[in-house]
Parts: C-alpha cells; structure tokens; sequence
C-alpha cells in the first residue's frame, strides 16, 4: 500500500475512513527520520501488513496531528484503530515499529 503524506485538514478524516492507520512523524532537519523512509516504505509494501494505511506527517508543520499522538521526539510512530490512539513511541528501529503493526493487526 503506499504511502500518503497528510496534513491536518484531512488527518481526522482519514483516521476515520480506516480502521488501521500507522503514522509517522518526522521533519526536515531529522537525519533519523530520513535514514527510516525506505524502510517504512518497504514495510508499506509488506503483504503481512494489508489493510494498514501508511502516513506520513511532518510533525513541525501539522500541530493538531501531532498532539493526537502526544509525538515528544523524531521519528515518532503511532497506531490508530478505529480512531482511537492505541499506542505511540519515538524509535529509530524497525523492529520497534513492526512490533506496532502487529499490535495493530491484532
């Protein structure tokens, strides 16, 4: 599934038009954030993770975004289900986040 880039106008909207949502937060200046891309990006594509909406937001331009989450550092992962924040951490590490999206597809 790719990936899509949002802002705040339309983040609540598509937390609500699907039930399992990934969001990273990241910024320009993040080295960190930037060295993680192809790995979201592959894990977008993983076939264990369909039905999963992939996004991405900048967390310096999209405040209301990034209060949903209670995003304190970049890059910062969180997983919404049906709405709702299930769980957020501030990771660097694949692992970390796929153990979200298992969490998720639970």
């Amino acid at each position: 599934m790719a990936i899509q880039k949002t802002d705040d106008t339309e983040f609540q909207e598509l937390l609500e038009s699907n039930n399992k949502v990934i969001v990273k937060y990241y910024a320009d200046w993040c080295g960190s954030c930037k060295l993680f891309s192809p790995k979201y990006r592959r894990l977008s594509d993983d076939d264990r993770f369909e039905g999963i909406a992939f996004l991405d937001v900048n967390a310096e331009e999209n405040e209301k975004a990034r209060k949903a989450a209670g995003v304190d550092n970049l890059p910062f992962f969180a997983v919404f289900k049906d709405g709702k924040l299930l769980e957020g951490t501030s990771t660097s590490k694949e692992d970390q986040v796929v153990a979200l999206l298992e969490k998720l597809k639970a």
